[in-house]
């Protein structure tokens, strides 16, 4: 198909930059004030989720891999729950996370470091929980997915003054090895290329990525410049980056490859307002999804048939829970785990 190109003005799309950047980086602040007093105070209360006993390490069978944000000592940690009794008992693993993902053989986790000078990075733990690398990220952690095959992680932050001419944030995307550590690229380097013509425009941003199962070079993610977006095919060993769709963000390919779902945003830039929908790839039929809610996270599939995501507690700063969806039009969306955040479901 042919993507439309939507003109816009240099000095409108400058002011709409700066002036989300501004915005964005406000709401930072106040999520981490927020996240700050909110890590405090569960630490010190009660749980509000039942814990399994025994030594950590990731289940034998079927399972849900999340970040804790019920009360308690195991606030904020990497737990999973039986894929077959998501309500039931957690274990938590004794990781701290903001964000997380996992395979059958590994976990990659996300966290912040805080202290006098406050650090991120990023680790990879085998089964048992035992880490195996660890390497700095230059941003506040945002988004992280693994490919099935446990051999390659993708993990996005946010970046101040790093792109947008220094004056306001970006994102920085990065593939790496699971073995070592290793960069296998920074989605920043590859070739951009938007109905055959090659995008070098300085405000060129990448995120989102999902590996196509079983294939750890290729994968989609999300790319911008000049204030278009558009879903993008990516190949690893080629370095490049292929515009397939417009407006389609933080996209999560499903388990039989066949659909992607992602957010799509039904308002404007400066006040979003975030849908899912769902693309079949072999027709190129959109679905948009009944949920009421802005959904401001990358989803993650249940089954062919059924997707996960997270959304804040009203009213109660650094708690949310996991919804679920299915994909059938006029679906009704219901709690899938309650005081917990960033899915992923492993089989």
């Amino acid at each position: 198909m042919t993507l439309r190109a939507r003109p816009t003005g240099n000095k409108g799309r400058w002011a709409i930059l700066l002036l989300v950047a501004a915005i964005a980086l406000a709401g930072a602040g106040i999520f981490a004030v927020q996240a700050v007093q909110r890590f405090q105070d569960d630490r010190a209360a009660a749980s509000e989720a039942t814990l399994a006993p025994g030594g950590p390490s990731l289940p034998a069978e079927p399972f849900v891999l999340f970040r804790n944000t019920a009360s308690g000592q195991a606030y904020g940690q990497a737990a999973t729950v039986s894929l077959s009794d998501p309500s039931g008992a957690r274990s938590v693993s004794g990781v701290d996370c903001d964000r997380t993902y996992g395979s059958r053989t590994s976990v990659i986790c996300l966290r912040t470091q805080r202290g006098v000078v406050t650090r991120f990075e990023a680790s990879v733990y085998d089964r048992t929980w035992q880490q195996q690398a660890k390497w700095p990220l230059r941003g506040i952690p945002s988004r992280a997915r693994m490919d099935n095959t446990g051999t390659a992680v993708a993990t996005t932050v946010f970046v101040t003054g790093h792109s947008y001419a220094g004056a306001g944030f970006s994102t920085e995307t990065t593939i790496t090895s699971v073995k070592d550590g290793g960069e296998l690229g920074s989605l920043e380097g590859f070739v951009l290329l938007v109905n055959g013509e090659r995008i070098t425009a300085e405000d060129r941003n990448i995120w989102g990525v999902t590996f196509v199962p079983g294939q750890a070079d290729a994968f989609y993610a999300t790319a911008a410049s000049s204030g278009r977006i558009w879903l993008v095919k990516g190949s690893v060993s080629g370095r490049t980056l292929t515009a397939v769709y417009d407006g389609a963000e933080c996209p999560s390919l499903s388990p039989d490859g066949s659909r992607l779902a992602y957010k799509k945003n039904a308002a404007g830039p400066l006040d979003p307002h975030w849908n899912i929908a769902v693309l079949d790839l072999a027709d190129g039929g959109e679905t948009v999804l009944q949920e009421a809610a802005s959904v401001d996270d990358q989803v993650e599939w249940l089954d062919n048939n059924t997707l996960l995501y997270g959304l804040p507690r009203p009213g109660e700063p650094g708690d949310s829970d996991i919804w679920q969806i299915a994909v059938a039009p006029g679906s009704t969306p219901a709690v899938f785990i309650e005081h917990a955040w960033s899915p992923s479901v492993i089989r």
